[in-house]
This record gives C-alpha cells, sequence and structure tokens, in this order.
C-alpha cells in the first residue's frame, strides 16, 4: 500500500536529463524585484515560486538548483527582503523567489503590504504552475507554513514541499519531520501529492526538483 504524500523518487534518465539541461551552464540571470503588481514581468513563460520561512535555506537551494552560487542571496533577518525577485532559466522559464515569512522584526505595515501583494501575485500569475514550500526537515510543518499552504489554498495554486536540510538530521527524526509533514498536507486541496527531499549542502533532491520543474506544462 502506497503511503499518502511519497518521497518523490529519483527521475528516469531522459527526464533527469531534460532537468539537467534546462538549468545546464549555470544561465539563471537576475531579472528583476518587484514591490508592486504593475512591476510584474510579462507573463509569457512558464513560471515556479520558491516560497518559506526565514531561514529554511530557501537561498541556498535556488543557488544550487540553478548552479549559482551568489543568484539568491539571503538576508539574515527575517523579513528585511520585501521583494518579490524573478529570475529566467532559459528562455523558457521564470523561477520566482517570494520574501521569506516570519516576520518577527519587520512592522506590521511591512507585513501587510507584503501579504496583499503575496495575494495579488498568487491570484493573478496565470502563468504560474507550481509553488514549492520549504519546510526545514529539522523543525517540520510549523504554524506560518499552514498559513501560507492555506492562501495557496484559496487561490488554487498547485504546491509542493520540498524538505530542506534533510542532511542535518538523525534518520529517526528525518522519518518524523516526514510523516508529520503528510498529515499537515493532508487538509490542503492544492497539495501536490508528493514530497522532495533535499540537502543543498550535499546536492540531494536536486535533480528531483529539476526534473519537476522542466516536465511542467
Amino acid at each position: 500500500m502506497q503511503l499518502p504524500f511519497p518521497l518523490a523518487e529519483t527521475p528516469d534518465e531522459f527526464t533527469r536529463e531534460k532537468g539537467r539541461k534546462l538549468f545546464a551552464g549555470g544561465g539563471a540571470e537576475f531579472v528583476k524585484g518587484v514591490v508592486a503588481m504593475s512591476g510584474l514581468p510579462e507573463g509569457d513563460r512558464l513560471e515556479v515560486c520558491f516560497a518559506g520561512r526565514s531561514n529554511v535555506g530557501k537561498s541556498t537551494l535556488i543557488n544550487a538548483l540553478t548552479n549559482r552560487k551568489g543568484l539568491a542571496r539571503a538576508s539574515n533577518t527575517p523579513g528585511r527582503t520585501q521583494e518579490i525577485n524573478f529570475f529566467n532559466i532559459g528562455e523558457s522559464h521564470y523561477l520566482v523567489d517570494l520574501p521569506g515569512y516570519g516576520f518577527a522584526n519587520a512592522p506590521l505595515a511591512v507585513v501587510e503590504k507584503w501579504q496583499r501583494l503575496l495575494k495579488q501575485y498568487l491570484s493573478g500569475r496565470q502563468n504560474l504552475r507550481r509553488a514549492f514550500v520549504l519546510v526545514d526537515a529539522r523543525h517540520g510543518v510549523k504554524a506560518v507554513d499552514e498559513e501560507i499552504m492555506s492562501l495557496l489554498d484559496s487561490s488554487a495554486v498547485t504546491f509542493q514541499v520540498v524538505l530542506t536540510k534533510s542532511d542535518k538530521v538523525k534518520d529517526a527524526d528525518r522519518e518524523r519531520a516526514i510523516e508529520a509533514t503528510r498529515k499537515a498536507l493532508a487538509k490542503h486541496p492544492a497539495a501536490f501529492p508528493e514530497i522532495i527531499l533535499t540537502s543543498s549542502e550535499k546536492g540531494d533532491g536536486i535533480d528531483i526538483l529539476r526534473a519537476v520543474i522542466a516536465t511542467l506544462e
């Protein structure tokens, strides 16, 4: 009997190569940072976005995915980066880095403005094919992750959980985090029924994530 929300398996050679080619050569480039809907680039290519609470390893994962060490820059202060950052992947895809959520040090007005922009972006971007919600394997799904998942549900945007920093936990703790994530996802109708397990440091799961993005239509 297959578990609900199984871990995504290593892709076949053809699909893996398709993912490798999409991100080959470190060709990803920063396009622009957006603070209002009027600043969004044309929706003329397939788009995926990455969301995750602060310090989940989002910038490191994007850099590993694109073979560009300094492409996405991490901020040590939660809520510091309030832009939606667009990167092009070749001529066919946009990769979108959403600001880290978890706003302990951000003024309320800033938080509200960002949440408004995020809702508008998610509900109004027709070329957005999937959101990847990053969850730290050491801590599992937190209340703020549930909030973003509920927002994706209401925006009818399919999202897939990516567990990060899987190399930082013991096997038993990792299994507990995976099981807890499955239970959390069961409550969300927009959740894609596979979890991707990654380690940016060791490269685990990067080929799977690339292949998933490359095969979206």
